[in-house]
Order: C-alpha cells, then structure tokens, then sequence
C-alpha cells in the first residue's frame, strides 16, 4: 500500500493514515539508489471540516477561497509563508499588468484584482500607470500582505498559515483530506472539493494526476529591493542598471538574461529590481530549489557589489531586503481536459468556456541560451539581450485586424481524472508560449477566481467538477464582478 492509500476515516477526533514508504531519502551512489525509513501508522487530529479546501495562498490561492466564501461555502486556506500573496509578497514582484486591451480603451480584466488595487489606493499603496504609459499597477506588496488578510477575514476564511501541504487522503481512490504539518504537529483537513494553487502542482502529483514538466523550464529570479538608484543616476547621468549589472569587465557582471525594476511605492528611493537568473534547475524538486535559492542570493550581492564599488558612496549599502523566497517561473503543469496552445492566445480565439481574459504578451525566459522572446498579438516578435542590439521580426503574417486580447478557458484548470479537484495560477495546462504569455498574476488571478466558483458550483448541485456548467460558471463569475466575454 502506497503512502497516498486512505486506510481508515475515524471520527471528528481523527484520522489513522498509514505511510508505508513514507520516507527521509539520500543520495546513496552515482545510481541515485535510495535509503528509506519506514514511518509508523499514527492517528491525526482532524484541524477543520469545511466543504472546499485552497492549498497555496498567493493572490492566485486566496482568490479563489474569498470567492468560493462569499458564495457561501466553508472555506479552508493553506499556506507555507506566514502571510499571503505568494510572489507578489513573499517573492517581492509589485507589478500587476494591464487589465485592457491592446488598445488602452477596453477594459478586460476586473474581479478580486481591480478590487484589490482600490482597497490598496485608500492606503497611497498602488501607483497606477495609465495605458499611454503601459498600463500596469505597481504595488507596495507589504500593505500587500495586510490587505490579503483582511480579504481572507471578512469572508471568513479558516486560515492556515505556516502550514505545509503534506499528502492527499484517499478513500476508494478520492480525495477526501489533505495532511498538513504545522507548529501544532501533523493535523488533517478534510474538504469536499479542493483547489490546487501551490504553484507546483504538489497536490496533484502527490494524488498520481497527471501532469507534465518541459524540459527547459523558465528559470526563477531571485528579486531585491535596492537603496539608492535615483541617487546613483543623479551622480552618474548615463549610468543604466540593465548594462551595468551584465557589463563583463566587472568580474562578478551576472549571465545575460534579463533586467527589469520598479520603485516601490511609499518608499523614497527603493526599488524592486529582477535581474537574477538561476539556470537549470526544477524548483520543485527540494534540493534544486534549495540550490536556486543560494545562487539567487549569491547573484544579488554580485549585483550590489558592481554598484557599491563602480556607483555609489563608499559608505551607502545598495541592498535594503530579500524576498522570502525566489520568484519560480516555472515547474509542473497539470494535465488537464484542454491544452492552451499559443497560436490559440496569440490568435485571440474565443472560448464558450472563457473564464480569463489577458494582454501580457508572450515571454519566455530562455533557459538554454541569454534573454528572452516577447510575441505580440499584432504578430510581431522581439529577442532581447542585454547589452545587445534587438532582433525584431514576426512570427507570422500581417493580417486586416490583429486581435486585442486572448482568453483562458475553464477547460485549462480541470485535471485529467479528477472528480472534485481543479487547479489555477501557473499549474494550469498550457504549451511553452501560452503559458509565457497568461503566468502574470493578473491572469492567475482570474484562474483562481474561476476555481474558487467552480467548486462552489460543483459542491452546491453536489457534482464532479467537469460537468460544471460554463454558461452558470461565467454568469456566477459576472456577478461577483469579473468581467466575461
């Protein structure tokens, strides 16, 4: 029996799971044989009976709880950090991007996003960039973190906060619980539905869902907040972050890949800078994501130093903070009931089943070779490379009208096999240029609002979640605010 077999269900009191090959591993030889350690069957106590449980509390995660909770359902909320907003706070990325479409007049995206920028707007926490300027907002992601609590709380939410997601539960080969560990020990959380939004696809691989991982995957950046840049720039008028930090005559100049910033709002001359890139590594996999984030920190006090020691005061120290944790592009995919292609998103073909809408163009982060690819929607493309000229082309021909934004449909956030789990944020199932294109977190942000109603659907008619119903999927999701093409 497997560690993923349910084995008994006692009462309220407690759960008796056995783990049979539960296991602490090691690297035993070249073979990469394994040792094992057999754990002992244990009773669990049972933390919450709630009818849908969100494992993974980004905004992607948290969505779909406050969604699914302002319907009516019991709602369970499971997170690693002890805060919410998983990269936007925990990885430090305070960029949402455009919510209309190409042509800076039509609104696409609204919902728990938009309702979020205006909470933050009361606290002078968000910087809105008007579509002439490239539309985007730009988030003080610590007022972030407070407002995600506040969300989770007024639709009360059971939060879980340093908590990790342990195992699924089975009975008769359905998910019916998930173990988690936290400060109180081993615990269970039994659930009707649940939504994977770990990012990794934890829940699902650990179920035997299938699922899939490319092989270059998106390599992760380990952002930071820099001190001082404006101050930099005023004493070094030509100075260029971007050229600086990959200039190879400094000796610890970083691997060209790609370099973005934006100043933090609130904070006099504080900037979250992305420019780090950790190349061939799965960080869902424990000891490579322990390795990224190592390298990641080591690449941004090579960063700093090139500053301190070529641009700033002797006395001024660049670094001001870290992210809890590197921002990961990339890993697990979920196989689910429909692949988005990117000819289907770069073509903005229309869904019956659309749950998503988006702008973001395609960008891929090579992990094979320096730079990345951005594709538009009027089929143009660009290959960046810093310190390099860019090489622009089409990936295909002119056409009488380009379209202005793509779709995702509810099909991408069902698992092949499931019957009351779904999956949003970047687990869902797209092709390398799809998913380069909706891994933004205003698009995750839809998905999980999407999820979150799907499961609330699927539990009030009492049915697997497949047989949702778009039509009742998109009507309920307009109400609650989203906007649905």
């Amino acid at each position: 029996m497997t560690r993923r077999e349910f084995i008994k269900t006692s009462s309220v009191a407690g759960l008796c799971l056995t783990f049979n090959r539960y296991s602490a591993t090691v690297e035993q030889n070249e073979e990469n044989r394994m040792n094992t350690i057999c754990e002992e069957p244990r009773e669990i106590p049972i933390a919450i009976e709630c009818d849908i449980c969100v494992i993974g509390g980004s905004c992607t995660g948290v969505f779909a709880a406050v969604r699914a909770a302002r319907l009516g359902a019991k709602v369970a909320v499971v997170e690693g950090n002890g805060f919410f907003g998983g990269v936007a706070t925990a990885g430090l990325v305070n960029i949402w991007h455009s919510i209309y479409d190409t042509t800076g007049e039509k609104q696409i995206i609204a919902g728990l996003t938009t309702e979020v920028v205006e909470r933050l707007k009361k606290r002078r926490a968000v910087l809105v960039r008007k579509p002439s300027a490239g539309s985007h907002f730009v988030l003080n992601t610590e007022e972030l973190k407070i407002e995600l609590d506040e969300l989770v709380m007024e639709a009360g939410i059971r939060p879980f906060l340093h908590t990790r997601f342990v195992s699924p539960i089975l009975k008769d080969g359905e998910l019916t619980a998930i173990a988690v560990e936290d400060k109180s020990g081993r615990r269970a959380i039994k659930a009707s539905y649940f939504v994977d939004a770990t990012g990794d696809g934890d829940l699902i691989a650990r179920m035997g869902l299938p699922s899939y991982k490319r092989d270059h995957l998106q390599p992760p950046t380990m952002c930071a907040i820099i001190r001082g840049l404006a101050e930099i720039k005023k004493n070094h008028p030509d100075f260029s972050l971007n050229q600086a930090v990959f200039d190879p005559k400094y000796p610890n100049a970083l691997k060209k890949g790609f370099l973005w910033s934006a100043r933090v709002p609130g904070a006099q001359d504080d900037t979250m800078v992305a420019g780090t890139r950790v190349f061939g590594v799965d960080c869902s996999d424990a000891d490579q994501l322990t390795k990224a984030e190592i390298e990641g920190r080591r690449q941004v006090r090579a960063m700093c130093d090139i500053l301190r020691k070529n641009f700033a005061d002797d006395e001024s120290v660049p670094l001001a903070a870290l992210p809890a944790r590197i921002g990961i592009r990339e890993t697990r995919h979920a196989r689910c009931l429909h692949q988005l292609t990117e000819i289907e998103a770069l073509n903005g073909k229309r869904f019956p089943d659309a749950i998503a809408n988006g702008t973001y163009r395609v960008d891929i982060h090579h992990a094979d070779k320096p730079g990345l690819t951005f594709r538009y929607l009027d089929g143009t493309e660009v290959y960046v490379v810093p310190n390099e000229a860019n090489k622009t082309g089409r990936w295909r021909d002119e056409v009488s009208e380009d379209p202005t934004f793509y779709q995702i449909p509810y099909r991408s956030l069902v698992p092949k096999g499931a019957t009351n789990v779904l999956v949003a944020g970047r687990v869902v199932d797209a092709d390398a240029g799809a998913y380069g294109a909706i891994r933004v977190m205003v698009n995750c942000n839809q998905t999980g609002e999407a999820a979150g109603v799907a499961a609330y659907l699927a539990l009030d008619e009492s049915k697997p979640v497949v047989e949702v119903d778009a039509k009742e999927l998109r009507k309920t999701m307009q109400k609650q605010g989203a906007i649905i093409i």
